[in-house]
């Protein structure tokens, strides 16, 4: 017989389970737990390790409290300090975590200290282009939640119109409570949210599932957080046609496009991370290819530069095996400006092969027009 789940205790200190008992979705296919490296790299990642929130006693009205001692033992600064090593600019979305991270903690000293302290809406919407990092920046606001106390675990469940609308009648409800059941605890993130709504088809269930969505983000409100994502302009409208869902939604942070800089920067942290290097001339020819790709169509911030460096790679190799010979270390590191400059950004005449279809944001009937955010050109 199974164990029945757990009932997430009411009020600011959730108790969450000891070691790791309770973490982890189930198997089997549709939304994963997942989270990405830096700047929406895409890469999967650890879910977030379990730390039972400390400090959590009574304080007498008398009593005195460190602010940065208090931070540092339930690691917000710790957490602050690794948004700002992974993320190269958006600035203005660091600044909104950081007053977030700032409410959360107070209203947690308010409670011990037995003032009021009714729990704030944490319900979110993410606006901002692909590759911009929404996701790792989910990843690292469930585990803020989880070391104050406001989540159980903290860990990120990532879905699109796929997972929760079903294809027949009776298929909707099921699919979109599996997945709430698995991001219970956590964070649910459903990006190209307004996919959901599709007001010109009269026979589609997306509105089933928001309706079931708009249930549990206010009766579960205190064991799960969820994070709408998208375009802006699309957000606006799916909230104009959905005045429940935008009542729901308390913190609204916009994620701005890199920069020219900023994304060179992007490219030198992952190079470092995967132990390549650019040559002098390659850096140079590399920051001509940025400006170039930035003009061009779907131009995806981070996951284009991503992108451009796995063709990087896979030049380098094809380059060192056509040589033949010996080589060293330092060839395995050193990337050329023939490595990028072979890249058909720089001939702007080259014709897209005929025949070569476009790839979509996420497989499946859901991506039936949407704007492609998977560059293709690299």
């Amino acid at each position: 017989m199974s164990t029945p789940p757990e009932s997430a205790p009411r009020g600011f200190a959730m108790p969450r389970p000891a070691g790791g008992a309770g973490r982890g979705a189930p198997g089997g296919t549709g939304p994963v737990v997942t989270g990405t490296v830096g700047n929406g790299t895409g890469r999967d990642g650890p879910e977030p390790a379990a730390a039972a929130p400390a400090g959590q006693e009574p304080l007498a009205p008398d009593a005195t409290v460190e602010l940065a001692a208090e931070q540092q033992a339930l690691r917000i600064s710790e957490m602050l300090d690794r948004l700002d090593r992974e993320f190269v600019g958006l600035a203005p979305v660091k600044d909104r975590v950081r007053e977030i991270a700032a409410l959360l903690l107070i209203d947690r000293l308010r409670e011990r200290y037995g003032l009021s302290s009714s729990r704030p809406s944490l319900h979110m919407c993410f606006t901002g282009s692909p590759g911009t990092g929404k996701t790792t920046v989910a990843m690292r606001m469930g585990e803020m939640l989880a070391a104050l106390g406001y989540l159980r675990k903290g860990q990120l469940v990532s879905v699109t119109r796929d997972d929760l609308v079903g294809q027949y009648v009776g298929h909707t409800a099921p699919k979109t409570k599996e997945v709430l059941k698995r991001a219970m605890g956590g964070v649910l993130l459903i990006d190209e949210a307004y996919y959901l709504y599709r007001p010109e088809n009269e026979r589609d269930y997306g509105q089933e599932s928001i309706e079931i969505l708009l249930q549990f983000m206010e009766a579960h409100r205190e064991d799960l957080v969820v994070i709408l994502a998208g375009y802006s302009d699309r957000m606006d409208v799916f909230f104009r046609s959905n005045p429940g869902m935008a009542s729901r939604i308390a913190h609204h942070i916009d994620f701005p496009d890199f920069s020219a800089g900023e994304l060179m920067r992007i490219a030198e942290l992952m190079l470092e991370r995967e132990q390549y290097q650019l040559s002098g001339p390659a850096q140079i020819a590399f920051r001509e290819y940025v400006a170039l790709r930035m003009s061009q169509p779907r131009f995806a911030n981070a996951r284009s530069i991503r992108n451009a460096i796995d063709r990087l790679r896979l030049r380098q190799a094809r380059r060192l095996v056509a040589a033949g010979g010996t080589i060293v270390r330092d060839d395995l590191m050193q990337i050329t400006d023939s490595d990028v400059r072979a890249s058909r950004v720089f001939n702007t005449e080259l014709p897209t092969p005929a025949g070569l279809p476009e790839l979509p944001t996420s497989a499946g009937p859901a991506s039936a027009g949407r704007p492609a955010s998977v560059a293709g050109t690299e």
